[in-house]
């Protein structure tokens, strides 16, 4: 399987929600909790230049899980997520450059700039990508990989809960690492320019 990005062809890939996840990590008090979105959407679309390809992203916010049921229901309370007001988080990408950073790594990596949407309230947010090729699957589909990962301050879209500690200390930590596994299927390829 190559790794080339040139293998990614144009057109409009869909993330495939059964093979791709959402996970994210927060530290709390000495240690860090790790969690996921498992109900998520989107699809990516692919330019002839892949530098002006752009992705979307819908997740559905109550899908949280934490694997502990009591917490997941106070995150999705109203002190929190607040998930009855704000059920979704998207995120759209529209701004695609070469990453300068790990030159010498195997597989092509990219900087995604987008819009992340929390709670109704908008900021920008870059995503390292990292491309793990393209190859076919079992039931005649072509499908793409990709790592995505990022970080964002939880109090920037007004999420600002916490428990206060000895000291100056606060029970949460306030930054928000992202990693996102992504499988997408090629659903329609762009024909060549002119429609020809």
């Amino acid at each position: 399987m190559s790794t080339a990005a040139a293998d990614l062809a144009a057109g409009r890939w869909s993330i495939d929600p059964a093979h791709s996840e959402v996970t994210f990590t927060i530290r709390h008090l000495m240690t860090t909790v790790r969690g996921s979105f498992p109900d998520l959407e989107g699809e990516i679309r692919i330019a002839a230049d892949p530098l002006e390809s752009s992705a979307r992203a819908r997740i559905a916010m109550a899908s949280i899980d934490t694997r502990n049921a009591e917490r997941d229901a106070h995150v999705r309370s109203a002190e929190i997520l607040d998930v009855g007001r704000y059920p979704s988080m998207t995120f759209d990408g529209t701004a695609v450059e070469r990453a300068t950073i790990g030159r010498r790594a195997r597989r092509p990596r990219y900087h995604l700039d987008g819009e992340l949407t929390i709670r109704d309230v908008t900021r920008p947010v870059r995503l390292l990508v990292e491309f793990h090729g393209v190859g076919s699957d079992p039931w005649g589909g072509t499908r793409a990989g990709f790592t995505a990962t990022g970080t964002l301050s939880r109090s920037d879209f007004g999420i600002e809960f916490n428990v206060p500690l000895q000291g100056d200390k606060v029970m949460l930590g306030d930054t928000i690492a992202l990693q996102l596994e992504i499988q997408a299927v090629l659903d329609a390829p762009a024909g060549p320019p002119g429609g020809a």
